[in-house]
């Protein structure tokens, strides 16, 4: 091979390097072919975007997020410098300090999604009856059941129906319930609420059926192996109570301030830090139930109020 073509084809392998990663950082996708196609993954700020949706923050900005992420550091260094006199561990201080907002949002995440697969069999039964039995129309039948769904899930709802009754058009409402509510089963009424708008047949029980059916047992499943978890949970809670309360009796025996402020003190509280988290994460690593993809993501965040 001459010196020209080995110089061509390390260009071009080059340039496809790069093309590999503006798309893995622009567009999220880790595939090796030259376009993502239809199976695309979601960018990261899409589905941080999602995660705060989900726990009720969908009116927060990321920069404000990051900010109150930021502050929070700052902070949680300060104390740990006034606390134990040193860097080391001002500085492990400050990023535990940082994860409280990622926490809170992660628990308030999954509460809301824990009572949005309690309400949704609920929701759909009645969503059924309201258009087979009664012979309502699908829109009729949405924003009546979403009257009575739990109030962490009715404001999408209500925005659903202004978007209705702006445009009349279920597409475009349907698409401001999912992306307001974020959640895979509202994604999947979603899409079959507008398949049976659009072809029609009374297709739209079995479906609805099947829909319910299969909520029940997701639901029933997930409650199951929670209450076997509980044990375990709360025996988690362990890993950094007791460690906690040691250190703080430390500080109050003796020369034990002072102890903590020397470099080897500071180095043992680093490595007992980093144990806590390390423990920890693990243990929530072993916990988490896996969470269910959103096949049907809105179609244009645009159209969001």
């Amino acid at each position: 091979m001459t010196a020209e073509a080995l110089g061509l084809l390390l260009a071009v392998v080059a340039a496809y390097g790069v093309h590999l990663l503006y798309t893995a950082v622009v567009q999220g996708w880790r595939g090796l072919a030259p376009a993502p196609g239809a199976s695309v993954r979601p960018s990261p700020q899409e589905r941080l975007r999602d995660r705060l949706v989900q726990a009720g923050l969908g009116e927060v900005r990321l920069t404000e997020f990051t900010a109150a992420i930021v502050l929070l550091m700052l902070l949680g260094g300060a104390i740990g410098f006034a606390l134990f006199g040193g860097w080391p561990a001002a500085v492990t201080l400050a990023i535990a300090a940082a994860a409280v907002p990622v926490a809170g949002a992660r628990a308030r995440r999954r509460a809301r999604l824990e009572v949005a697969r309690e309400a949704w069999p609920r929701l759909l039964e009645e969503l059924r009856l309201q258009v087979v039995s009664l012979g309502r129309s699908i829109p009729q039948a949405l924003f009546a059941v979403g009257q009575r769904a739990p109030d962490d899930l009715r404001p999408a709802f209500e925005a659903a129906r202004r978007e209705w009754l702006r445009s009349t058009d279920l597409e475009r409402c349907l698409d401001v319930l999912r992306a307001q509510l974020a959640d895979p089963t509202a994604d999947a009424v979603c899409e079959t609420l507008l398949i049976a708008h659009e072809i029609g047949g009374s297709d739209v029980d079995r479906r609805l059926r099947d829909l319910i059916e299969d909520r029940v047992q997701d639901l029933q499943g997930r409650k199951d192996a929670r209450a076997k978890q509980a044990g375990v949970r709360f025996s988690r809670l362990f890993v950094l109570l007791v460690p906690a309360g040691m250190a703080v009796v430390g500080l109050a025996i003796g020369e034990g301030r002072e102890a903590y402020a020397a470099p080897s003190g500071q180095v043992a509280v680093l490595v007992a830090l980093g144990l806590l988290a390390g423990c920890w994460w693990w243990a929530t690593v072993l916990l988490r139930l896996p969470d269910e993809p959103r096949v049907f993501a809105a179609r244009d965040a645009s159209r969001t109020p």
